[in-house]
């Protein structure tokens, strides 16, 4: 300490001291006090996501289940329709056998018809698609 100070500037200087200390030490009360406040509320977090994960997985799974549950189902459905579709089929194949077996005549003049219909078709749209391409 310097000589030439006087007891009022060593007292003055012992007050801004000790009342920076006192500062120091509220600031570092102020950090430990924020410190423990965001553990807290970091530990109060991860319990709440925990829990969040406890409920999820249940609604997961029974999500899961409802989804393979429909998936059946449209398997199912879908079989059914392809054996309607089958038994359609094998009605109007047998009805068609039947009609071609006391309609011969008849039966060759349609297959006749449809085919030249077809061609007929099939050669309209070839010159539809040249004349696309053609512009």
């Amino acid at each position: 300490m310097n000589t030439n100070t006087t007891p009022a500037s060593r007292d003055a200087m012992t007050g801004v001291r000790q009342t920076s200390d006192e500062l120091l030490q509220s600031a570092g009360q102020a950090v430990d006090s924020s410190r423990s406040y965001a553990n807290a509320a970091l530990d109060l977090a991860e319990n709440k996501v925990r829990a969040l994960r406890g409920n999820v997985d249940p609604v997961v799974d029974m999500l899961a289940s409802r989804a393979q549950k429909l998936a059946r189902q449209s398997l199912d459905m879908a079989s059914e329709a392809k054996d309607r579709a089958q038994q359609s089929l094998s009605r109007a194949a047998g009805a068609t056998t039947r009609y071609v077996a006391e309609q011969p005549l008849r039966s060759v003049l349609i297959a006749a018809a449809v085919g030249a219909a077809v061609a007929v078709l099939i050669s309209a749209s070839r010159n539809h698609h040249r004349d696309q391409n053609r512009y």
